[in-house]
């Protein structure tokens, strides 16, 4: 039988002999011969659940491999993901994490995915009510028997949390027939025919109205969401008495808050009094007061509560017509909020003293009576400054106590030394380098003298601004510190001459480190990064790491461009080009860490406009560039305003607390480059324009300050009270420092920042047009 099959050519050829011998060997598959990577062992080691299965159908739907699920699972165990709507820590990462996902994805594909919309039907003479269930349904128990609704959305991730993006809208019978489509598409029709006007619609109304394949795999888990549930908590009606228990103590616990004076800590927008779960569900919105009754903007308090690790939202809720009615903000106040830069999900919280949204806490069926206790030792401790004289109101049960989240620790840390680097005047402008030492982590300084374009001369300021020019009688400005921060996040650089570049000073924040979904880390997730060591050698082209308990590591200052792959991650919101600067540095950055981590620089060829055009020096039509920074080239503070906020901070409390901090450890928290010696606090904030030496730059706005300002710099640890402390003190927004951008740079000769070199500002009373746009004053702190 074996040879008549033969004969008649019907033997399988051997596989072998169908491979061309002088191709080259590919990494995967198919490649001459096999390997460790063979599809055999990859068959086995990740799809064995397909053992004595032949699967055949992977245009209609391929499978997920081992390692992909148990990727997936780790992402999920491993990172809080919170709704990316919200403005907190956990939010963002969403937010970002998302964000990158989509854009790999072609933006061609926008208009195709828009196409085919269902448009709505109108019948005069009747309405029909949809009822949005989707937060009322998420703890309670919906009768539709009781409350006849003709549509009813619900959304499952609101129930048990996963998946996201899966919801229902149940129809009525009597509503189905109302439902009407101008298109379908793959698994809706009965019939059709592609040559005539013939469609036969499915019986089922779901089947109807589910265009294309379903999300199968989703739907398969919402079983195991229901069962969960139900074996957890033995029903929803049990989770609507749990949630609102905790509402309505949580409720009567922030009513009865008040300032010595009298004065109501919050404000509650309710409609009723938390009385009964039938009209009341497990949520409560709200606003912070201070003692005099003004409202603190909702960006701040969510700021506040991420140091205590609360995660909360803030905003509008994506329910205008809510915010409108309880915050008192009319039509014509929304247009003007509009066209003061204000859009729905921004951190605009506060308009000429209005709020433009609000803060919510809600409860679900994990919560507990810790967290209700947790969040209102936060809103004591923050507005009221002593929780011993406010005791928490307790509960009727003996739970216990129940301490706030702890601030972060590290152990087996030591400070990041930060290191001086100076260039001799021998040196090239760019590639020159300074005494580097490197069997300690300092950097030695040699004396140098002014090159070509040192900023160390004098520059003459125009006559007609000289009445602005903040100088005489107090003496001279001049630049104290220099600070570059090669890796966004990390540890600051500290140099006593450097060279400036388009960007700002050469290499700053050119690098930065990116979790394994290529989203950036910044100290907010990741408060470790402050301790991560960069130093640059010019000489050598390289910038070495330091942490401690590692093995220094170098990276190239500059990509190799044949080696390199570039790809794209995002800064506030800017996509940019970067690429990944290797195994070697990713395998290091991920021991310290304990997880998986990148490290990617700027591409050179890549350029990051600036939002806005600084400066009415610039020619037409052209615009600052960025490196990875958030909002602008250069950071300036001055150390009058540091000194101002040092005897704030070291005073004794009423209880005769007193918490210590240093100068230095104040001025590393705001990660500065440029550090002058002020005569007078937060002066900085009256100046329009600066020459240091022959470089002019326009004072572009104030530095929003975040929680990062909490972090010690050199301890990776957390203390709420900076935060706390600048905002009681500057009364409205957290700001601290001010963002400077060049004007205009000429690079034709080497131009170098120094420290010592004479700071000349204008204020902005003398300049016209000095009012900075709404957008530009709400910015987050340049990491």
């Amino acid at each position: 039988m074996a040879s008549a099959a033969a004969e008649s050519g019907r033997e399988l050829p051997a596989f072998a002999g169908s491979r061309d011998p002088s191709a080259s060997r590919l990494a995967y598959g198919y490649g001459y011969g096999y390997g460790p990577g063979s599809l055999r062992e990859l068959r086995a080691r990740e799809f064995g659940r397909l053992a004595g299965t032949v699967y055949l159908d992977h245009a209609g739907a391929t499978l997920f491999s081992q390692s992909q699920l148990e990727s997936f699972t780790n992402d999920l165990l491993e990172n809080t993901y919170g709704n990316p709507h919200s403005q907190n820590i956990s939010s963002k990462l969403t937010y970002d994490t998302v964000e990158q996902v989509r854009y790999r994805y072609p933006l061609s594909w926008i208009e195709e995915v828009k196409s085919g919309r269902l448009h709505p039907v109108s019948t005069p003479g009747k309405w029909f009510v949809l009822l949005d269930a989707a937060s009322y349904v998420s703890t309670s128990p919906l009768d539709l028997s009781a409350h006849q609704a003709d549509f009813v959305p619900i959304s499952f991730y609101k129930i048990f949390g996963f998946p996201t993006g899966l919801g229902a809208l149940l129809v009525h019978n009597r509503a189905a027939p109302l439902l009407r489509k101008t298109y379908f598409g793959g698994g809706t029709a009965s019939a059709y025919l592609a040559g005539e006007d013939f469609y036969i619609p499915r019986p089922s109304v779901a089947q109807r109205f589910e265009d294309g394949t379903i999300s199968f795999l989703d739907v398969i888990a919402l079983k195991h969401g229901f069962d969960t549930l139900e074996r957890l908590t033995g029903g929803m009606e049990n989770i609507k008495q749990h949630t609102f228990t905790l509402a309505q103590y949580t409720y009567v616990a922030l009513s009865s808050l008040r300032y010595p004076n009298g004065a109501a800590v919050v404000r509650i927008y309710s409609d009723s009094e938390f009385s009964s779960p039938e009209v009341q569900g497990p949520i409560i919105n709200f606003n912070v007061l201070d003692d005099k009754g003004n409202i603190i903007g909702y960006s701040q308090v969510d700021k506040m509560a991420s140091l205590y690790n609360i995660h909360l939202r803030t905003g509008c809720f994506c329910n205008t017509g809510a915010c409108q009615r309880h915050l008192g903000i009319s039509n014509e106040m929304v247009r003007k909020n509009f066209q003061a830069g204000h859009v729905c999900g921004d951190n605009m919280d506060l308009i000429d003293g209005q709020p433009t949204g609000s803060v919510r806490i809600s409860f679900g069926y994990m919560s507990t009576l810790d967290d209700v206790q947790a969040f209102l030792r936060f809103i004591i401790d923050t507005r009221l400054h002593s929780s011993g004289d406010w005791p928490v109101p307790q509960a009727h049960a003996d739970t216990g106590e129940a301490g706030a989240p702890s601030a972060e620790s590290q152990a087996d840390v030591t400070p990041a030394v930060m290191g001086r680097h100076s260039l001799s005047p021998q040196e090239d402008a760019l590639t020159g380098s300074g005494v580097w030492n490197n069997s300690s982590t300092t950097v030695n300084a040699v004396p140098v003298a002014p090159p070509v374009c040192d900023v160390a001369r004098t520059q003459q300021i125009p006559s007609e601004k000289a009445a602005g020019v903040l100088q005489g009688a107090l003496g001279p400005l001049v630049v104290t510190n220099l600070y570059l921060y090669p890796i966004k996040s990390c540890a600051a650089f500290e140099v006593t001459r450097w060279p400036v570049g388009n960007q700002g000073l050469l290499y700053d924040r050119s690098w930065m480190v990116v979790n394994h979904n290529g989203v950036c880390l910044s100290q907010k997730q990741e408060p470790r990064l402050c301790l991560i060591q960069p130093f640059i050698d010019l000489q050598q082209r390289i910038m070495v790491i330091k942490a401690k308990g590692m093995e220094p590591i170098e990276v190239p200052l500059e990509e190799n461009s044949e080696q390199t792959q570039i790809r794209q991650s995002r800064v506030c919101a800017d996509r940019v080009n970067t690429y990944d600067c290797g195994e070697k540095i990713s395998s290091w950055l991920s021991t310290f860490f304990g997880r998986p981590c990148h490290l990617i620089k700027q591409s050179s060829n890549f350029q990051r406009n600036a939002k806005k055009k600084h400066g009415k020096d610039q020619l037409p039509g052209t615009m600052a560039t960025l490196s990875l920074v958030n909002e602008a080239q250069y950071l300036l503070i001055n150390t009058s305003s540091i000194l101002e906020l040092h005897q704030q901070l070291n005073t004794s409390d009423e209880n005769g607390k007193q918490e210590l901090f240093s100068v230095k450890d104040l001025s590393l928290r705001f990660r500065a480059n440029i550090i002058i010696n002020g005569k007078r606090a937060f002066e900085e904030e009256k100046w329009d324009e600066i020459s240091i030496g022959s470089l002019h730059f326009q004072v572009v706005g104030p530095c929003h300050r975040c929680q990062m300002i909490c972090i010690d710099q050199q301890t990776g640890q957390r203390n709420q009270h900076v935060f706390q402390k600048l905002s009681e003190s500057r009364e409205t927004k957290v700001n601290f420092g001010m963002y400077l951008m060049h004007t205009s740079l000429d690079l034709s000769s080497p131009c170098f920042l120094s420290v010592g070199s004479q700071v000349l500002p204008v204020l902005k009373e003398n300049v016209e047009g000095h009012d900075l746009p709404a957008s530009e004053k709400h910015q987050d702190v340049t990491s």
